[in-house]
């Protein structure tokens, strides 16, 4: 290695007055003659002159000197053939730019506030150079601190400890830790399926992208790689989730510098808690705790502002006070004097230093559910902050995950005359019961399955299918509700009048046809559904009531059960129960879809944008074929109009369709069982669900999640438009229903029916997540409504109806499943004639077996224009439902069980 010139005349002056001092032979050994006071008398001279002048040898440095002037090969790095001598410029100028931005920011302590110029080093005390240079450390390891996401030894174990959680956590030492910790987490954390997958990296960003503050951590997460902050967290929640937001808010800004400028905070939002407590159950040991409870809202108030930091100006010297904090909705705390003036005031709120944060109150009340046997339901308050205000509403069904506290009134002690805390939780995070399979849940891949399952062109076969799949049969009701779930497009005409888009169904029939659980399986299907009964439910219960408000005392609107379905579902049981002066309440809310209020001085309008099913009996009990539709139904025209689609479901005695159904009812009590285990209880798969279906074809239903999200995503993104060239065939259907209605005593036809088949043709569109509506799916909308008036009518009535419209009703059936349809007319025609002791002609019943000629099937397929029944005789759909048809007699024969 080169030696240094400035090295050089240090050493050879060191050796020569080693030589001078050791020898005395030179001129300068000789002058100091090894006397000590001359020696002194140099060294005083040296201190006199503060040393050797060394620009007298300056030119002797540089001399030449041969041996030591080269470099050695070993270690050095040769010039590369690409070397870019512009390229290295540029980035010593960087270098050099990112030095004087940290030294400009050193120097940012010793500006004189007095000149607003930097203050010289040398004009500052020496006792403030220790300071400054321990100014810099900490700055510098502060840097170091925020650009270093490498692993970190921690000098202190936290998880050892004496003493209280809390006094713990609240040590400076461990909210360091803590906040280290949970960024080590966020920065870190990865899944267990994709080990390079980041997972709160990309939630950050999706957060920063959407400009929302929260930031959604699992519970499950944060216990598989941090298990003891995990345990904190649900021992101290409010002392955790300060130190978590701390730590989020710092690596958002890390991604996202700026975003400070859109949100002052960022919350961590904990989900996923594994334990789950009913509300009844909440006692003392759950204070302070992280709970996780479930219920239905119930009310709702408004959004108030809260104070949060609180700022005061002295009203004598103007002196401002603050920051006071108010946590937890505590009372505002004013200064006890001025530190100014030393006076006690008066105080006066400073409103521009002032922060204040959204403060709402809902009550969540227990699920019918999770209800004991007995019991009331009971409800509890709960508090949302921040972004999560109006997050949720009246109806919804939520989990709610947050801190359960206690909060002083003076008035319930007066009242109870003992100390009492009233109770209540604030809220951390919130998932609605339809958040699981809303549209922003959905996945890449779940939006790729969605779409891939549209592309198949019996999909709409397949959503039928898939609704219910625990009720057999009932094809025709499984239809009309798939087409209230996806529902049609709401229009608004001229700005002025709406049209709704919305589906209603009236389910009419016999006892012990399912229409309840048809009911119930919409609710936990819809995305937003609220349940009610004809006699428990009253006008006011429907619509709404007004109370008093438990923060203002002021006179409050509580929407009733079609206010709190609004953009979901209303399902009213016993419709037929109801008086009347409350279901003339529902009218405007089924049509218009709003309500209108004229109560306790308020005058409003509230929305009911909701499909409404009810469910009725027949007067009597039973529906009776033989009376007109009038007869068997306690209900008004006014409100059977506002129906789209009226389902009549009798209870019809029929050997083929009543074996099938005790087939599968004794199959699904059989696989319902806890117990119940497929190769040891029905190793031949007597019992499988494909088995037990009521019809042997390969259309595969969905799964319940799939169809959740199905219907999501439908709703969310799919808006059909029906095309000019469909208006002819409406057109021409509701004239024939019209002339059919005034001589017929059926189902009442309106102009609100042409709205209808509108709506059920926009629905199959969205069946399919098609843009445009097809004369497929008008045929079909026109079918259903077919179905509807053709089956309010009388039974001679219904025969000569469905010759005359089957080139609607049966445009876009299965020919095979018309075929078995019509087949087992004729058998249970023939029940019917066998019963009264009449057989019909054509068929014959000998010990058991049930014996049809070939010719009356043919001439009955004849009048929907099916003339060859080969293809028919060899379907599966003939031979599943015990049929056998001999070409050489003509006999077709239905073998029992």
């Amino acid at each position: 290695a080169r030696i240094w010139p400035s090295e050089r005349p240090a050493k050879a002056t060191m050796s020569e007055t080693g030589d001078a001092f050791g020898d005395g032979d030179d001129e300068f050994g000789s002058d100091l003659g090894g006397s000590d006071d001359n020696l002194e008398s140099v060294h005083d001279d040296e201190e006199e002159d503060e040393g050797e002048d060394l620009m007298d040898n300056v030119l002797e440095d540089y001399r030449v000197m041969p041996h030591l002037d080269r470099y050695e090969d070993e270690g050095l790095d040769q010039e590369p053939d690409d070397y870019d001598e512009e390229a290295e410029l540029e980035a010593r100028l960087r270098a050099e730019a990112a030095l004087d931005d940290r030294d400009e920011a050193q120097r940012g302590g010793r500006i004189d506030p007095a000149t607003g110029r930097v203050r010289p080093r040398a004009l500052e005390a020496d006792d403030d150079d220790d300071v400054w240079h321990r100014q810099q450390r900490r700055r510098r390891a502060a840097d170091r601190d925020e650009d270093d996401e490498e692993e970190e030894e921690y000098e202190v174990d936290i998880e050892n400890y004496e003493g209280p959680l809390r006094e713990w956590i609240n040590r400076d030492r461990t909210k360091l830790e803590i906040r280290r910790k949970f960024a080590r987490f966020l920065r870190k954390y990865t899944a267990e399926d994709d080990p390079g997958n980041l997972v709160y990296r990309k939630r950050i960003r999706d957060m920063c992208v959407n400009n929302r503050q929260s930031l959604e951590v699992s519970y499950l997460h944060l216990a598989r790689l941090e298990p003891t902050m995990a345990i904190w967290v649900a021992d101290a929640p409010a002392e955790m989730f300060e130190l978590f937001h701390e730590a989020a808010k710092t690596e958002t800004l890390k991604l996202y510098p700026s975003y400070e400028s859109i949100h002052k905070h960022v919350f961590v939002r904990l989900q996923d808690v594994p334990v789950k407590d009913q509300i009844r159950d909440i006692r003392q040991h759950h204070l302070e705790q992280l709970i996780k409870v479930e219920g239905v809202v119930t009310k709702r108030t408004g959004v108030f502002p809260q104070l949060q930091e609180a700022y005061y100006t002295c009203g004598r010297c103007g002196f401002l006070a603050g920051p006071m904090m108010c946590k937890n909705g505590a009372e505002e705390q004013k200064p006890g004097s001025c530190v100014e003036c030393q006076s006690k005031g008066p105080w006066s709120v400073s409103q521009e230093k002032t922060i204040y944060r959204n403060y709402q109150r809902v009550t969540l009340q227990e699920s019918p559910a999770n209800v004991p046997a007995g019991r009331l339901p009971r409800s509890k308050e709960v508090i949302l902050l921040n972004d999560l205000i109006d997050q949720i509403r009246p109806g919804d069904e939520v989990e709610v995950t947050g801190v359960f506290t206690t909060d002083f009134e003076g008035g319930l002690n007066i009242r109870t005359g003992f100390p009492v805390f009233s109770t209540h939780i604030v809220a951390n995070h919130l998932l609605r019961k339809g958040d699981r399979f809303a549209t922003t849940a959905l996945t890449d891949e779940d939006k790729e399955e969605i779409r891939r399952l549209s592309r198949d062109p019996r999909i709409c076969q397949r959503i039928v299918k898939s609704v219910a799949p625990s009720i057999h049969g009932h094809d025709d009701i499984k239809a009309g509700i798939a087409l209230a779930l996806f529902g049609g497009e709401e229009k608004i005409v001229k700005g002025k009048t709406r049209l709704r888009g919305d589906i209603n169904m009236l389910l009419l029939g016999d006892p012990g046809v399912a229409k309840s659980q048809f009911l119930k399986y919409v609710e936990k299907t819809a995305n937003r559904a609220v349940y009610a009964t004809g006699k428990g439910a009253s006008a006011v219960g429907l619509t709404a009531a007004v109370q008093k408000d438990p923060v203002t005392r002021e006179w409050v609107l509580q929407g009733g059960a079609l206010v709190m379905a609004d953009r979901g579902v209303c399902l009213i049981d016993e419709f037929d129960k109801m008086n009347d002066q409350d279901r003339v309440s529902i009218h405007e809310a089924m049509e218009q879809q709003s309500i209108s209020i004229s109560k306790a001085g308020i005058v409003t309008s509230l929305q009911a944008r909701c499909s409404v099913i009810a469910a009725a009996n027949p007067v009597g009990g039973r529906y009776d074929s033989s009376r007109t539709f009038s007869d068997n139904v306690d209900l008004t025209d006014p409100i059977l109009s506002r129906f789209d689609i009226l389902c009549v479901v009798k209870d019809t005695i029929d050997s083929v369709l009543d074996e099938r159904l005790a087939k599968f009812v004794v199959g699904s009590h059989v696989r319902s069982h806890k117990d119940f285990n497929p190769e040891t209880d029905d190793p031949t798969g007597l019992l499988s669900v494909t088995n037990m279906s009521d019809t042997h074809d390969d259309i595969e239903p969905i799964s319940q999640d799939m169809l959740k999200k199905y219907i999501s995503y439908s709703k969310r993104f799919i808006k059909p438009k029906l095309s000019s060239g469909d208006l002819p065939k409406i057109s021409q259907v509701y004239a024939e229903l019209r002339r059919e209605s005034v001589t017929r005593e059926g189902m009442p036809v309106a102009v609100r029916h042409v709205e209808s088949i509108i709506r059920m043709s926009e629905a199959r569109a969205s069946m399919r997540l098609s843009e445009h509506v097809d004369s497929e799916d008008i045929d079909a909308a026109i079918a259903v409504m077919l179905s509807s008036f053709i089956g309010t009518q009388k039974l001679s009535v219904q025969k000569s109806l469905q010759k005359k419209f089957a080139r609607y009703t049966h445009f876009h059936r299965d020919y095979d499943q018309l075929l078995l349809e019509i087949l087992r007319g004729i058998v249970r025609e023939m029940n019917y004639w066998d019963r009264v002791g009449a057989p019909g002609e054509g068929v014959s019943q000998r010990s058991g077996r049930t014996t049809v000629r070939c010719r009356m099937l043919e001439s009955k397929a004849s009048e929907y224009g099916i003339n060859d029944l080969a293809p028919f005789y060899a379907s599966s759909a003939f031979a599943s439902a015990r049929f056998t048809h001999d070409p050489e007699r003509g006999m077709i024969y239905h073998e029992p069980m």
